[in-house]
């Protein structure tokens, strides 16, 4: 189906109302990279786990006609950079905005198999697919954000801090990052910083993927949320996030909850998943007010 056909077909599915979930390659033709990854992709735990991720994709939720506040939020699920955990951190989510009126796309990013650049090549298309593609699908092309668990976290605040302004910008105008792993120095997840930099990473890619240390004046609002007691990404990792956020007088807000441990996603299970998801919700319709 060419890029032309496409668009008319889900314009007519909004148009009816209905929510025309679909998967798209990602890229038109070969990434611009290679993770050299030579094993298939595996699926597991009823297809709530992804590894050996080379071919990547979004899953598109988009907003019905009948409920759409013209957002929407590219979503990259958590994995320590060896998967990711597309069910509860992923598709759960996407399903949570669209009842919010907001469309979803969900990222099943290239594991980066240590080539630091594939996970961001990934998310920064995806930006300019949505924002390329915003009118099809009911967009306003300033109300597009990222949320990222683990270290899907720290991809979205990777391409909150790391766009390109050139062509279709791939800034996001807000992020939403669940337990990030935000720094690659000493408080970072040691599983991740292996995926994406390698056994022995060099002082400058430590410096340029510790997110912390690359926020500015133009870095996007965000919202935190994480556990008191998580010892898998410890709560240090968000605090420096959000402290460089407002030394740059840039909008954010955290939530610290004081139990849950690691990973909680959109799982009900998490004591606090009612009391989140209603700090998140508000939190939304102040983004969609401005």
């Amino acid at each position: 189906m060419n890029k032309l056909l496409f668009n008319l077909v889900l314009l007519l599915f909004i148009c009816m109302g209905i929510n025309a979930q679909k998967t798209i390659k990602l890229w038109d033709g070969n990434p611009p990279s290679k993770n050299n990854i030579t094993e298939p992709e595996k699926v597991e735990r009823d297809g709530g786990w992804i590894t050996n991720i080379t071919d990547p994709e979004l899953i598109i939720y988009p907003a019905s006609k009948d409920n759409n506040n013209k957002m929407a939020v590219i979503i990259c699920p958590g994995g320590g950079y060896g998967g990711v955990a597309i069910e509860h951190e992923g598709h759960q989510f996407a399903r949570w905005l669209n009842e919010r009126g907001i469309a979803a796309f969900v990222l099943k990013y290239r594991m980066p198999n240590k080539n630091k650049r594939i996970p961001l090549d990934d998310a920064q298309q995806a930006m300019r697919y949505v924002r390329s593609n915003a009118s099809g699908y009911g967009i306003d092309i300033n109300k597009i954000g990222i949320a990222g668990f683990s270290a899907g976290g720290h991809l979205a605040a990777t391409a909150s801090n790391q766009y390109a302004t050139e062509g279709i910008s791939t800034r996001p105008d807000f992020s939403i990052l669940f337990y990030p792993v935000i720094t690659m120095e000493t408080a970072t997840h040691g599983g991740s910083r292996k995926n994406l930099l390698g056994e022995k990473p060099s002082a400058t890619d430590m410096h340029i993927f510790s997110n912390e240390k690359q926020v500015n004046a133009n870095t996007p609002p965000a919202i935190l949320l994480l556990s008191d007691d998580d010892k898998g990404v410890v709560p240090e990792n968000s605090i420096a996030y959000y402290r460089a956020l407002k030394e740059n007088n840039i909008p954010a807000t955290m939530y610290i909850f004081p139990r849950g441990g690691h990973g909680w996603g959109m799982n009900a299970s998490f004591s606090y998943h009612t009391q989140m998801l209603n700090l998140l919700d508000m939190w939304l319709k102040d983004i969609e007010k401005k």
